[in-house]
């Protein structure tokens, strides 16, 4: 891999870029909350070859939203499953505007 192929990559929204620290540190939280919303399945980070968890910017927005629906009273199983279901209406309206788009060309 080359250099530019290694900063083209800071672009992508899913490249693990993260240690658990810096997310940690980044969201304002502790590695435990994000250890628990990998636990409940919310995010699953990927793996460095030494086995440490890394995470995507996309997973970092996720987690935000977590957090945020924690910090307001949630209960974190409860706050998972909300976000779960808001990526997967977010996701559903995407390929309901695509397919409109498509259809009525």
């Amino acid at each position: 891999m080359t250099a530019d192929d290694s900063f083209s990559r800071l672009d992508d929204d899913d490249y693990p870029a993260y240690t658990m620290g810096r997310a940690a540190e980044m969201l304002g939280t502790t590695q435990g909350f994000l250890r628990t919303i990998g636990e409940a399945r919310l995010i699953t980070p990927l793996r460095s070859p030494g086995g440490h968890r890394r995470y995507s910017r996309y997973q970092l927005r996720i987690a935000a939203r977590a957090r945020e629906l924690v910090d307001g009273g949630t209960p974190i199983e409860a706050a998972c499953r909300i976000v779960i279901l808001e990526d997967q209406l977010e996701e559903a309206r995407r390929i309901n505007a695509e397919h409109h788009r498509t259809t009525n060309r």
